[in-house]
């Protein structure tokens, strides 16, 4: 189960699955979009689910559906679009709880949908995709630093209860990628600095030192290796895919 999987790093993590042999629902809003990628997707067996992650219910309904029509998932990829932008002195409390719900109660609800049938095979794997943030905040971006922080630390709380499972709980940190979140960031950077788009791109791959921003297939790539059984051992960790930018070790 791959959500948010219409565009970005959820899509091309549903086609990434798809190529090692996974039988994938796609997660997301759009119907149509939906379909468009399933449309995309090597292989067979794939289903598409539609509901608002801004609305719990739906989503925990929808997955219960899931589950129960098609039976134990044994993969869940976590992945929603991000809070808008902003300083975080700016946000009002409705912002971060609306980040909250979408980003961590949405996770908590559909880990337990997916977790029984995890445990009854003795194999799962959950990765969240999360936010190079978690390590080091993000300046302008005040209410998404604060709820990926929450997110991770939810990560690593289960996934020390369900690794005796055979399950593991992974956070990916994309780093610069090629999104339309990421032409939406430097778009808002360019309004409220009164400065060129160009110029705000040159500014972030200043700070990367493979020099260029991250394709969505590279992020993918990391989520196909942890999803599978090669990466049974890894679990409760936050892999910044970000070409050097982090400064920490």
């Amino acid at each position: 189960m791959v959500c948010g999987s219409t565009q970005g790093i959820g899509r091309a993590a549903a086609i990434e699955l798809a190529s090692r042999g996974a039988a994938v629902t796609l997660f997301a809003r759009d119907p149509v979009a939906l379909e468009r990628v399933r449309a995309e997707l090597p292989g067979t067996g794939h289903t598409s689910l539609a509901a608002d992650f801004g609305d719990n219910e739906a989503v925990r309904q929808a997955a219960a559906a899931e589950v129960h029509d098609r039976g134990a998932i044994h993969v869940l990829v976590n992945n929603t679009g991000g809070p808008p932008a902003g300083p975080i002195l700016d946000a009002v409390p409705e912002a971060f709880l609306a980040a909250f719900r979408a980003h961590l109660i949405n996770n908590q609800l559909l880990a337990q949908a997916v977790i029984p049938g995890m445990k009854e095979a003795g194999y799962g794997r959950i990765v969240n995709i999360v936010s190079t943030s978690v390590r080091e905040p993000i300046v302008g971006l005040g209410v998404s630093n604060t709820v990926r922080a929450a997110v991770a630390g939810w990560a690593k709380t289960l996934s020390g209860e369900l690794a005796r499972f055979g399950i593991t709980v992974n956070n990916v940190l994309p780093g610069f990628t090629k999104t339309s979140r990421l032409d939406a960031l430097i778009a808002g950077r360019a309004k409220a600095a009164g400065r060129a788009t160009d110029e705000i791109a040159r500014d972030m791959l200043a700070q990367v030192p493979a020099g260029r921003f991250a394709e969505s297939w590279e992020v993918a790539a990391v989520i196909g290796f942890l999803a599978s059984p090669a990466g049974g051992y890894i679990t409760g960790v936050s892999l910044p895919v970000d070409g050097g930018r982090i400064a920490s070790l």
